[in-house]
């Protein structure tokens, strides 16, 4: 089960911030998606989502080539509470990186430009 300190720690980076905040917006996103939006390399982007996916904060789906990201269910309602409370608060924080995941299109245009 996922510590307070273990999930305020994986708060702690910008980037994986901002992914939470991109995947409560998008619901899902790919790690290209990530990418575009966060104007980051892929092996920076893969680091993060690893350390999410180890925290429990994220769960991958395979479709084909492709690996989706999504918020996990919540074992433990605190950390789904504070994750809707933080989303709630510093949504206003992700507004470049929406403008630049969005220049993309949707799916299946997102993949199509990138995977």
């Amino acid at each position: 089960m996922l510590s307070p300190a273990q999930f305020f720690k994986c708060l702690s980076d910008d980037t994986r911030c901002k992914i939470l905040l991109l995947v409560m917006e998008e619901e899902e996103l790919c790690v290209c998606e990530f990418s575009h939006a966060l104007d980051t390399s892929q092996p920076k982007i893969s680091r993060h989502l690893a350390q999410l996916r180890a925290t429990g904060l994220l769960h991958d789906r395979r479709q084909g080539q492709w690996v989706y990201y999504s918020i996990k269910p919540a074992k433990s309602h605190w950390t789904y509470q504070l994750l809707n409370e933080f989303y709630q608060v510093k949504k206003d924080h992700i507004t470049d990186e929406l403008t630049r995941l969005h220049t993309m299109g949707d799916r299946p245009e997102r993949q199509k430009e990138c995977c």
